[in-house]
């Protein structure tokens, strides 16, 4: 599939079905975290795929609003990054959480990333920090998001070409 299609049909996917996700599409969505560009090569990002369902159950509950999806998913992929290794972190998480959503859609995995940066749960605990406390990790170790996957029975229609806004676009 060429990549302005897969593009064209990425959309945030929140419903799932029971199926699981097989083994060697969950390992090519990972690799495209993996293959992910970070400034200066430093690679400071760690992918923690989980299928625990407890788990993912306390991940749901990491913001107020915006993460419910994560209970009923298949998988979920939370992207740690390490800002000792490097200062952009939130940049070098983002394009690999950028990446494997990319690869889920053509993997025909629905997916949504679901940002935890400057979010908080219901009790008011900043998202990263109930995130934190889940793994088990030091401060230094900040999370911009959660990919949550799963099979659908629903994926949302495809955007269009010719509903991409061009004015968006500036030429000097």
């Amino acid at each position: 599939m060429e990549l302005l299609n897969i593009m064209l049909k990425r959309r945030s996917v929140r419903e799932y079905n029971d199926e699981n996700i097989p083994e060697e599409k969950l390992e090519k969505i990972l690799q495209a975290g993996l293959l992910a560009p970070t400034s200066r090569n430093r690679k400071p990002c760690e992918f923690y795929l989980v299928k625990n369902k407890e788990i993912l159950k306390k991940l749901s509950k990491s913001k107020a609003s915006g993460s419910s999806m994560l209970e009923k998913a298949n998988a979920a992929i939370v992207v740690v990054a390490d800002s000792q290794k490097a200062d952009t972190w939130i940049e070098d998480s983002s394009i690999a959480l950028a990446y494997m959503d990319l690869m889920a859609t053509q993997q025909d995995v629905g997916s949504c990333w679901c940002q935890s940066h400057l979010r908080f749960s219901a009790d008011e605990e900043k998202s990263e920090d109930v995130i934190r406390n889940i793994f088990s990790l030091n401060d230094n170790y900040r999370i911009v998001g959660i990919l949550s996957l799963g099979l659908t029975n629903n994926r949302p229609e495809a955007h269009c070409i010719d509903d991409i806004d061009e004015n968006k676009i500036k030429y000097y």
